[in-house]
């Protein structure tokens, strides 16, 4: 068997995988919510200039929030592994 190191009735490797799951949500989120504003006022603004541009604008959005999504996705599996 493996050497396991528990502090405080959680082993080291299980607090290990949740510390790292909290950065990879948050900072995913941070970049996803900025890339949305981003998008978000250059493609209003495209849109008042040409208005078949915005499909694309909202592809892109829905696009970058899938990116924050999927943070979340793996942030749950690694801590529930």
């Amino acid at each position: 068997k493996a050497f396991t190191v528990y502090v405080l009735g959680i082993s080291l490797h299980r607090s290990f995988l949740q510390q790292g799951a909290g950065p990879t949500v948050g900072l995913s989120g941070l970049v996803a919510s900025l890339t949305i504003c981003i998008v978000g006022v250059v493609g209003m603004r495209g849109t008042t200039q040409q208005p078949q541009l915005f499909l694309g604008m909202i592809l892109i959005l829905v696009f970058t929030e899938v990116l924050g999504l999927q943070s979340l996705i793996v942030a749950l599996i690694l801590a529930t592994k």
